[in-house]
């Protein structure tokens, strides 16, 4: 099947080659759809550092160095979460950049605060981090496409800064 994140990976492979940037991924929601879509493209390895597929509280604690006492205070899909996956893959890669996603997938587990589809963002580029919540429509499927789509489509708007 073809995806349609070719022409957002050829211009963040573009972007990240021409400022000889590194970068690592730290997926919860998308389980490595990110940093897949990224070994989609050939010579991958010239600007993917890594990525990490932290699905489990723990897994975030141990890779990223996420504090369990910040998953216990604020949930998994928070943006503290969300800010400390993205410092957590720098701080655990030889990356310049990375992007980060934790989110309610579905079809279960959503609740009235973070019902299913709401997604939180981290991105650190340039030594700074930003992080955006957002809520996707549609199906596990659909929320999971929609999540690569606008963590690849924000990466590279910000390093295009």
């Amino acid at each position: 099947m073809v995806n349609d994140y070719d022409d957002l990976v050829a211009k963040l492979a573009d972007l990240l080659l021409a400022r000889k940037l590194m970068l690592a991924t730290a997926e919860s929601c998308t389980g490595g759809l990110i940093a897949g879509a990224c070994t989609d493209l050939a010579g991958s390895s010239g600007w993917l550092e890594r990525g990490f597929v932290t699905y489990s509280n723990e897994a975030k604690s141990e890779m990223l160095g996420v504090d369990a006492a910040l998953i216990a205070a604020h949930g998994a899909v928070s943006e503290a979460v969300a800010r400390a996956m993205a410092e957590g893959a720098l701080a655990h890669s030889r990356a310049q950049v990375s992007v980060a996603v934790t989110g309610v997938a579905g079809p279960t587990g959503g609740s009235a605060d973070k019902p299913v589809g709401t997604v939180w963002f981290g991105w650190s580029v340039g030594g700074e981090v930003r992080t955006e919540r957002r809520r996707f429509d549609g199906d596990r499927a659909a929320v999971r496409a929609a999540t690569v789509h606008h963590a690849l489509q924000n990466l590279v708007g910000l390093l295009q800064r």
